[in-house]
């Protein structure tokens, strides 16, 4: 019986790009946890020890996966004299879209530790911003923390990870503290340009250097 990848004539060689492409389609599917150097090999009809002469180890596939995810991320330099806060709408909007695409997967860089430092460096730019606007460096970093926390707890409202309680005795609860009941329906997009605001706008308080 031929392999899931085909004869080795139709099997497209075997690339660095190839491996990342086929990881990340393999998260999306079946999740993190289905992630391994052999589970790719047999969704590529290749020897496992073959992945290895294009990605050293899982860390660095982990790493190169977090590239693709974040592939776009990166927001252009602002024109002279725009707010700051725009670039700040722009790149969390980025992430979202980043988000959107590969789900599954940006929870899996999300949580590793090298997958970390990609997003970091992507980020240069936005903190060059926050360091222009007379932010300090420390404070700099810390908004824009603040933003990418806001950013991933947002996705994690739109994948479900957390929900309003939807049972009876929840909702009349609700409704005997005077929240209208309306506002138990989720609205996230509602929920997430509001939450935007307020914490720009609470972050454009923070002490600069100039106004």
């Amino acid at each position: 019986m031929a392999r899931k990848g085909g004869t080795p004539e139709e099997r497209p060689a075997l690339t660095r790009d190839l491996i990342v492409a086929t990881a990340l389609a393999l998260v999306e599917r079946d999740g993190a946890k289905a992630l391994s150097m052999r589970r790719i090999a047999a969704e590529l009809g290749a020897g496992t020890m073959s992945l290895y002469n294009h990605v050293p180890d899982r860390d660095s596939l982990v790493e190169a996966m977090a590239r693709e995810v974040f592939a776009g991320l990166d927001v252009p330099p602002p024109a002279p004299g725009t707010d700051w806060k725009e670039t700040a709408r722009a790149l969390v909007a980025a992430f979202g879209v980043a988000a959107r695409r590969h789900p599954r997967s940006m929870y899996l860089v999300l949580t590793s530790r090298v997958g970390l430092e990609v997003p970091w460096r992507t980020a240069e730019g936005a903190l060059a911003v926050l360091v222009g606007e007379g932010f300090d460096g420390a404070t700099s970093v810390r908004v824009l923390r603040a933003l990418m926390s806001f950013a991933i707890g947002a996705q994690m409202m739109v994948e479900g990870a957390l929900k309003m309680p939807d049972e009876p005795e929840a909702a009349a609860h609700f409704r005997a503290l005077g929240i209208p009941e309306g506002l138990l329906c989720p609205d996230l997009e509602g929920d997430f340009a509001i939450g935007l605001e307020l914490l720009l706008s609470a972050l454009d308080r923070l002490p600069r250097t100039r106004p």
